[in-house]
Formats: C-alpha cells, sequence, structure tokens
C-alpha cells in the first residue's frame, strides 16, 4: 500500500522556506505521495455567511506550488486533490499539467473533482449547474492532448480543431482521479477516472466503492484498473485507531491511504511533520 499526506498549507502558510521544509522532511519519512488541496478565490466571511471563512484560508495554486516542491524533491509524487477543473480553461490546464509533468521527471497525479463554491465559479466566470458534464468533456480534451501531437474534437463545450501541446508529457496520458461522492460523481469515476479520492467524511465508502466498481463494469472497464486512496483526518481517527483504519481501507481494496492534518489544530511545520512521523511508523508494513 501507498502513503500519502497532505500539504497543511492553510497553517504553514506562505513560507517557501517553510513548504520545502514539509516536502522533504514528508519524502524523507518514506512517503510515496504528497496531495494538495486547493482554492482560487475565497469570498469575503462578512458578505457570504454560508461559506464561512474556509475558502478564504491561504490555498497555494496547485501547479505553481508543486513544481516548486518537485524542484527540491526527487522521488516524491504529487497529486492535486482535488482541483475544482470545471473552473478553468481546459487546453490551459492541460499545459500545466503535461508542464509540471514534464519537469518533475512523471510524478504527477491530476485529481480533480466539480467543486462546490458558486461563488467562486461566478468570480471565474464559469458555469456551475452544468459542471459534471463538462468535467466529463474536459478529461477527453486532456487526455487527447497529452497523447497525440495534434488534436481535432468537436464537443459541447468544446471545439479544436487540429492542435497539440509542445512539450508532451512523460506519461501520455497523466492519471486522472476524482474526488466526490454524489451518486452521479461515482459513476462517473467507474467510467472514466483512474482512481477514487473520497473524503475523510465518507460515512458509507463501502456501499459508495460498489456503485464505482459497478459502474466500471457496464463501461466495459475492469474494476481493478480504478485505484481507491481513502483520507484519514486526524480530527476524526485517533491515534490509537490508524493501523485499523489503514487495515480496513486496505481490506476494501485501497491501493494508497493519504492522512490529512490540515485544520486540524497542529501550528507548526514541525508538528504536522511529528505526526506525519508517528503514522508512517504504524502503517509502513501494510
Amino acid at each position: 500500500m501507498k502513503i500519502g499526506a497532505t500539504l497543511p498549507q492553510n497553517e504553514i502558510g506562505n513560507d517557501p522556506g517553510a513548504i520545502r521544509e514539509f516536502a522533504q522532511a514528508i519524502e524523507g519519512l518514506g512517503y510515496d505521495d504528497l496531495l494538495l488541496p486547493e482554492h482560487v478565490l475565497g469570498g469575503n466571511p462578512a458578505t457570504y455567511l454560508d461559506l464561512g471563512a474556509y475558502y478564504h484560508l491561504p490555498w497555494h495554486e496547485p501547479f505553481v506550488v508543486l513544481s516548486f516542491m518537485a524542484g527540491v524533491t526527487t522521488t516524491l509524487t504529487f497529486c492535486t486533490a482535488v482541483l475544482v477543473a470545471p473552473q478553468r480553461q481546459t487546453g490551459l490546464m492541460a499545459k500545466q499539467a503535461a508542464e509540471l509533468d514534464v519537469l518533475s521527471g512523471g510524478r504527477l497525479r491530476l485529481g480533480v473533482g466539480v467543486g462546490r463554491n458558486t461563488v467562486e465559479f461566478e468570480a471565474l466566470d464559469m458555469g456551475y449547474h452544468n459542471r459534471g458534464k463538462r468535467l466529463e468533456e474536459q478529461v477527453e480534451v486532456m487526455r487527447a492532448l497529452w497523447t497525440q501531437d495534434f488534436v481535432t474534437y468537436k464537443g459541447r463545450w468544446h471545439n479544436i480543431a487540429d492542435v497539440g501541446l509542445n512539450p508532451r508529457p512523460i506519461q501520455q496520458p497523466i492519471p486522472i482521479w476524482m474526488g466526490g461522492a454524489a451518486d452521479a460523481v461515482l459513476r462517473r469515476i467507474g467510467r472514466m477516472a483512474d482512481g477514487w479520492l473520497p473524503a475523510s467524511a465518507a460515512t458509507n465508502m463501502a456501499e459508495q466503492w460498489e456503485t464505482v466498481k459497478a459502474a466500471a463494469v457496464e463501461a466495459g472497464r475492469n474494476p481493478k484498473d480504478v485505484g481507491l486512496q481513502p483520507r484519514l483526518n486526524i480530527n476524526t481517527v485517533q491515534e490509537e485507531d490508524w493501523r485499523s483504519w489503514a487495515e480496513d481501507k486496505r481490506d476494501l481494496g485501497a491501493d494508497r491511504v493519504v492522512m490529512y492534518t490540515m485544520n486540524c489544530g497542529l501550528k507548526s511545520v514541525g508538528e504536522h511533520i511529528e505526526t506525519y512521523r508517528r503514522f508512517m511508523e504504524t502503517v509502513k508494513d501494510l
């Protein structure tokens, strides 16, 4: 089982030295990958009372900060978990991902999701209510751009006439994982994603995973080709239960797990690193 960590960007903030220290420490502890949540814009909490302050916490731009961390590590792989793809231009997103894959030596998984912050979509001038279907087209377009010299594609939202990316990524295509838990999302994952990134709050993960696998079979895919990486939030799983949690997810079919310490009361880089050290000691032999 591969073990992942999450960049606790809300706490360690904007200090590049702290970000470098965390990435290098995680790599040194033997973690396989580092995951990064993201948001582009946060609404004023005094104006958007239903959003609160969450969306206005420090969120680093994923392609930039992952490129930075790729430059100070050698073996750690990276995953956007998750990038809100439908609020981004598809061609530009494909280009940025390809560039990061090239410069990191093929160490990228692109985790994407449909998002749920209407304010952010509106501010970026992107449609909110058709975001799921647009994401499906985006995945098709990006995979074509990553694997073909020149692409012609005509869809509902994309009209591409004989154009291509240069450079193309090392991984052709870059693995695309998806987050989310709605029934339509789970079926989409089974049909077209390389893996599922469930949130730590999922209480019926086993049932949802069966929905993913059934959708894969219906689409003519082998469900074993769809990965699973559950997330452990230290606010909801106590340390004495870390190993049993990981064993349960392994038995469910997870080939990866990821730990999440952000917004859980830890303040310093050292506190986060020490927590990740203890987690690795607990699960490294699984």
